[in-house]
């Protein structure tokens, strides 16, 4: 079987999973997130081994933990923007990158091309708009302006999601290694999978936090 076959086939596993401990929310949610945690924690001790990036990303995997958790209690829409986007993105710069192999972005993560950006931004637009239509208009008065706010939400959850990609591809390259682990075939570990939606996350509590 082959890396890419493995990749599928845990994504339609561990996907619909993980949405479905989101939704349900309360003492399932909790449990999943410490299992997340517990997970997370024993990947940055048994792969890093610089103590500053063990600690650096500790404490981004605990708030942003804390912020999923947050947002679910308080604000499902910010929570659940955040997912579309992230996962998004990162399925548009995967898919992207690998067909049409544009110019590379930058020597911190070989793989990462302008075709992969353009991806991420293209898929997380167009999953928004997907997910605007099934879900947020039974909620919202889309009007002009909420659509140009979703908009500008999408962006910015979009670039901060490729940011926090290349966060950990940073501190990866910083220990020579390609993956944080080895717990999601064809994926890598736990921070291999949720980069981008952890500092995502992050920033949609801090903007809900601020009554953005």
């Amino acid at each position: 079987m082959t890396n890419f076959q493995k990749r599928i086939i845990t994504s339609i596993i561990i996907l619909p999973l993980s949405i479905f401990f989101i939704v349900k929310g309360g003492y399932l949610l909790t449990l999943f997130l410490i299992f997340v945690l517990f997970a997370g924690i024993h990947e940055l001790y048994s792969v890093f081994k610089r103590k500053k990036s063990i600690i650096f990303l500790s404490l981004i995997l605990i708030l942003s933990l804390l912020s999923i958790y947050y947002l679910k209690e308080n604000s499902w829409y910010f929570l659940y923007l955040a997912l579309v986007v992230s996962i998004s993105s990162d399925v548009g710069g995967y898919i992207f990158g690998k067909v049409f192999k544009w110019k590379k972005l930058t020597k911190i993560s070989p793989k990462k091309t302008f075709s992969g950006v353009f991806g991420s931004y293209f898929l997380s637009i167009l999953g928004v708009l997907i997910y605007r239509e099934i879900y947020l208009q039974n909620y919202l008065s889309l009007d002009v302006a909420i659509n140009f706010r979703i908009l500008f939400l999408t962006i910015i959850f979009s670039t901060t999601a490729q940011i926090g990609d290349l966060i950990i591809s940073y501190f990866k390259r910083l220990e020579k290694i390609k993956d944080t682990g080895k717990i999601l075939p064809g994926h890598g570990g736990i921070f291999d999978r949720i980069d981008g939606l952890m500092f995502v996350s992050i920033l949609a509590a801090i903007l809900k936090l601020t009554n953005f």
